[in-house]
């Protein structure tokens, strides 16, 4: 039972991030920002989202 939870967790965890990708590549911000928001949240999923949420591009 733990795997099945763990992996649907893993699977909706994996779509906010792919969400964020995409709304921060649809943003209105420089290239070169950009392209480090999407490195942030390539190589630190769950602390990047989270710095992202609360500091990223808004609107």
């Amino acid at each position: 039972m733990g795997i099945e939870v763990g992996g649907l967790l893993g699977l909706i965890w994996l779509v906010i991030v792919i969400w964020a990708i995409i709304k921060v590549a649809k943003s209105s911000a420089g290239g070169i920002s950009k392209l480090l928001w999407i490195l942030v949240l390539l190589f630190f999923p769950f602390i990047g989202l989270l710095i992202w949420l609360l500091l990223g591009p808004k609107g």
